[in-house]
């Protein structure tokens, strides 16, 4: 660290272990979703739903309000309350790890804020990422609520929005840490090719994002599950089976998987494009690293990918697929920072 970042040095741990939250966060949501628990809480209270139900009436009563709703009418029919537990649980844990985010955030931005270690413009930077994560929840409950009526499965496209929303503040947050932890950007050479082409592919991988989000809403990945081939086909029929045709990628399940796989590969393509012939320039030690571990995560990235694929989403396999994916976005985001416009650290 240079004198500048060592000043930030407990600012910076304390946002790298918001960041680890963020991530855990993501990845239990995942698993949440692929256990079907999702839906196994039906009210929406921040404040006293942070005390799960603690003896058996108040079991038996959580478990009614779950009986009214539609994912035990067409899904659940004759679940055993040990059974709805398993489910609870999950949701819960979602929530509670979400609640503590906000506390892991707020109550040192507080100290910090006391103790002047924060300058204006930082402050600033913090107050939006605090209003970002209360929107997230927010975004968590009207996701849920989606999943409430006639048809127990959430929307896809608010899916995507809470995904999306947590992704961008965890991303929010580590160009922080970067910010803080690097030299100025004066000592860093300026590659304007390489800086436009790295904002292109963080594009890629955010439309990739969006499509693993559609995929996963819709339980896309449960149909054509051989590759590279679709079921031996490359474009089969039922990819353009609904009217109008661009409907079909957002909400065919043939559609969407396509574009889904396809996209993949074309930002692996392009990221060994960036990366081969970048690393011909004379480049700095933090430029080179950025580069290889964003073709790192990527390739095993899409390794995953095509595993979850062949295996009929296997719950580890997919919760590994969406943590790595969260890895290929921050490695994007590093090589953005590594290779961005010369500007002061602030």
């Amino acid at each position: 660290m240079t004198e500048t970042s060592s000043s930030y040095r407990g600012v910076i741990i304390w946002l790298l272990i918001v960041c680890a939250f963020i991530f855990s966060m993501v990845v239990v949501g995942g698993v949440t979703r692929l256990t079907h628990s999702g839906l196994s809480i039906v009210e929406w209270q921040p404040i006293i739903g942070a005390i799960p139900p603690l003896t058996e009436a108040e079991w038996l009563h959580t478990f009614d309000l779950y009986k009214q709703y539609p994912e035990y009418i067409h899904h659940n029919q004759g679940m055993s309350l040990h059974e709805f537990k398993g489910i609870f649980y999950w949701e819960y844990g979602h929530r509670l790890l979400g609640r503590t985010i906000g506390l892991v955030f707020f109550i040192p931005f507080i100290i910090f804020w006391i103790r002047k270690k924060l300058d204006k413009p930082l402050l600033g930077k913090l107050g939006g990422a605090f209003l970002i994560g209360g929107l997230q929840g927010l975004m968590g409950w009207y996701m849920v609520m989606s999943g409430l009526v006639d048809m127990p499965r959430v929307s896809h496209y608010r899916l995507a929005a809470h995904l999306s929303l947590a992704l961008f503040l965890l991303s929010y947050l580590f160009w922080i840490v970067l910010d803080l932890s690097n030299r100025p950007a004066s000592s860093v050479q300026s590659w304007p090719g390489v800086r436009k082409l790295a904002l292109a592919v963080t594009g890629l991988v955010c439309v990739q994002i969006i499509y693993g989000a559609f995929t996963a809403g819709l339980r896309a990945g449960w149909g054509y599950n051989s590759f590279p081939t679709m079921n031996g086909e490359w474009l089969p029929e039922a990819v353009s089976a609904l009217s109008p045709l661009w409907l079909n990628f957002l909400e065919n399940n043939a559609g969407v998987q396509f574009m889904h796989r396809w996209i993949g590969t074309l930002l692996l393509i392009v990221v060994v494009w960036l990366w081969s012939n970048t690393l011909r320039k004379p480049l700095s030690q933090g430029q080179k690293l950025s580069l290889h571990l964003l073709m790192l995560a990527l390739i095993v990235q899409y390794s995953l990918g095509v595993y979850v694929l062949l295996k009929v989403v296997p719950i580890a396999g997919a919760a590994l697929h969406q943590a790595v994916g969260c890895l290929v976005l921050l490695a994007a985001v590093t090589v953005n920072y590594q290779f961005r416009q010369q500007s002061s650290v602030h």
